[in-house]
């Protein structure tokens, strides 16, 4: 029963009003009643967090929780590219020449994501990999990649279920959702991180500063579940022969390489 009420609590809220009370009661004292359940209900790993379950004060400190340093190890390969996030690999394929790339059968338009048709040019006939973090997954994001941040903009305001459901039957949620995206230029060239919040706004905060980015290094956290859209300049990155869908993975693991594209310089 609890586990169904935390769904709907955290996968498919939509609406303004319910996504202000739900926020407030995650970062009010009285959640701290419901973190044991939610733990034990997300069979969250307790030996992988930072601090013990009872010094989390609310639910929302447990839910943008920090790990262990030594729990997750970054592939040091030069060219590697490695996941950003602990989550499920849902689809990896193609942006066609429309911009349009095809996740559970849906079209989406990159174009429409980014809100731009001058910077989606670079990213025709690339490779996507679209990331799904469940409420029991950690959810900070890391950088994928050595480089500089080129840009970074949001748009969009209403969230709706980025779920296999939300992906399914929801209306363009990866183009059309609040989303933050920013955008490395790699030593092979560009990359874009589009992080898609999957209620109303404000769900998604920064912890980076400056313009430069290490593989691994902490670049952002959900406040809610969400998904990442890895997006990759033509010609740019080679898919790792482990990886298909679905498949768990957790940030530092290599899920592809960097090869010589058409900028590089940073």
């Amino acid at each position: 029963m609890l586990k169904h009420v935390y769904r709907l609590m955290i996968e498919l809220t939509n609406g303004r009003w319910s996504s202000v009370i739900l926020r407030r009661f995650a970062r009010s004292r009285v959640s701290r009643f419901v973190v044991p359940s939610f733990a034990k209900i997300y069979k969250l790993n307790q030996n992988e967090m930072e601090k013990n379950l009872n010094e989390y004060p609310t639910l929302h400190d447990l839910f943008i929780r920090t790990l262990k340093k030594e729990v997750r190890l970054v592939d040091k390969n030069e060219n590697s590219v490695v996941s950003p996030v602990d989550a499920v690999i849902e689809d990896v394929g193609s942006i066609n020449e429309t911009s349009e790339m095809l996740v559970k059968g849906k079209s989406y338009s990159i174009q429409e994501m980014f809100g731009s048709e001058h910077t989606v040019t670079k990213y025709l006939n690339g490779t996507y990999m679209v990331l799904y973090l469940s409420p029991s997954h950690y959810h900070r994001i890391h950088s994928p990649a050595d480089g500089a941040i080129v840009k970074q903009w949001a748009l969009g305001s209403k969230s709706y279920p980025v779920n296999k459901m939300g992906l399914k039957y929801g209306v363009r949620t990866l183009a059309k959702n609040y989303r933050m995206i920013t955008e490395v230029n790699t030593a092979s060239g560009h990359i874009a991180i589009v992080k898609v919040g999957a209620m109303f706004v404000n769900s998604i905060e920064k912890t980076h500063q400056g313009m430069h980015l290490r593989k691994g290094e902490e670049m952002a956290y959900f406040s809610f579940g969400s998904t990442v859209v890895l997006l990759f300049e033509k010609g740019i990155f080679k898919l790792d022969s482990s990886i298909h869908t679905p498949k768990d993975i957790r940030i530092g693991e290599k899920i592809g390489v960097l090869v010589k594209g058409n900028s590089g310089a940073y």
